[in-house]
């Protein structure tokens, strides 16, 4: 399990080696082909400012060499805010005084018709709070095997899992599975996520493993940036990568890299803020370090930070995304987990991306390759 690898890498070593990189490990790491994680380290570091034209031109090139000009789009529908963890950056957590909605099966199917209205999307992200008693795996079965005949490529954003439980939902046509860790600063992750589900940060770390054992084709994995140094962290999500890319190398990587939003709960600042550069420079950074990786970016950005990152490492998008229960149909408004930033309808981004000289594509998986996995 990864924990075990994790135990032998220091917060704090890592920190001081990032901060201690120089111009030359900056321009070694640019000299390379592949690089590795300690290559990611200087390509992150405050001394690879000076190259990010490079870094740019290296990330565009890369991207294009494996994905050509194709940005994949997605939509994310919230079946639920009931939530038991107390996040204290969330807007679900379960203290926070909210009505709290779980759309019923035919409120789901209203919400999916409602997404087919908005563009053709075949790849849809379904996400929920974590309550496992009334949105467990049963729920999410359901609710997979209706999406099946409204998309073809299904992902979930929902608490960690058994690994025998990730293999009955592949089994009504789960293609992929998000998890975010949040932070890997294990001496302050309970500081953020106190109570709840969430609390036990070996189980939320090991999840990643047990979607590598059940065969989920795509896992998806990202830091929330604004808990703590976000360089230390990212890191961490490199060596992270490494080791499931070694480990379960028929499985599909994603990165996100999502700067913290305000939540209506209202309170919680962000320890540490990304600025519109560095976040370009870690995505730059990226895609120099991994040619394959799918970098995505959602609509917590804006649209000029989404239009200047499809051209040179962004190759996954989320369009029209509303993150409210019933968010896309006339039921009554509920909390919001976020607010967006790029509140562009999907076919504007589309077009967008079209002018941009990119080929923007609703569906990249098909139900057919549901049984050549089998």
């Amino acid at each position: 399990m990864f924990s075990d690898e994790l135990n032998k890498i220091s917060w704090d070593e890592v920190s001081k080696e990032i901060y201690a990189k120089t111009d030359a490990d900056v321009r070694r790491a640019l000299q390379k082909e592949y690089c590795d994680v300690n290559d990611f380290m200087a390509l992150i570091s405050p001394a690879a400012e000076p190259y990010l034209e490079q870094m740019a031109f290296l990330s565009r090139h890369y991207t294009e060499e494996r994905f050509g000009k194709t940005i994949s789009l997605f939509i994310p529908l919230y079946l639920t805010n009931s939530c038991v963890n107390s996040c204290l950056y969330c807007g679900f957590h379960v203290t926070n005084p909210m009505p709290r909605t779980i759309l019923t099966i035919e409120q789901i199917e209203d919400e999916f018709k409602a997404i087919k209205e908005l563009g053709p999307f075949e790849n849809i992200l379904l996400v929920t709070g974590e309550n496992p008693v009334k949105a467990g795996v049963p729920y999410l079965a359901k609710a997979l095997d209706l999406a099946k005949r409204y998309f073809d490529n299904l992902k979930i954003e929902v608490m960690p899992l058994k690994s025998e439980e990730y293999a009955e939902l592949i089994k009504h046509g789960l293609n992929g599975v998000i998890c975010f860790q949040e932070t890997y600063n294990r001496s302050r992750y309970n500081i953020y996520h106190p109570r709840g589900m969430k609390a036990d940060f070996e189980w939320r770390l090991n999840g990643f493993d047990r979607m590598g054992q059940a065969g989920v084709h795509s896992i998806g994995m990202g830091v929330l940036i604004g808990l703590e140094d976000w360089r230390t962290d990212v890191t961490m999500m490199a060596y992270h990568l490494r080791y499931l890319q070694r480990k379960y190398w028929r499985t599909r990587y994603s990165v996100n890299f999502p700067r913290m939003r305000p939540a209506e709960n209202g309170g919680f600042q962000p320890n540490v803020v990304m600025s519109d550069k560095e976040l370009a420079q870690l995505t730059f950074a990226m895609r120099i370090f991994d040619h394959d990786v799918d970098i995505s970016f959602s609509t917590r950005e804006t649209p000029y930070i989404r239009d200047n990152m499809a051209t040179l490492g962004v190759t996954t998008m989320s369009a029209e995304s509303k993150t409210e229960p019933g968010g896309y149909y006339t039921y009554p408004e509920v909390l919001k987990q976020f607010d967006v930033d790029d509140a562009r309808t999907a076919k504007e981004i589309f077009q967008r991306l079209k002018e941009l000289g990119r080929e923007p594509v609703w569906k990249d998986w098909d139900s057919s390759f549901d049984i050549l996995t089998k």
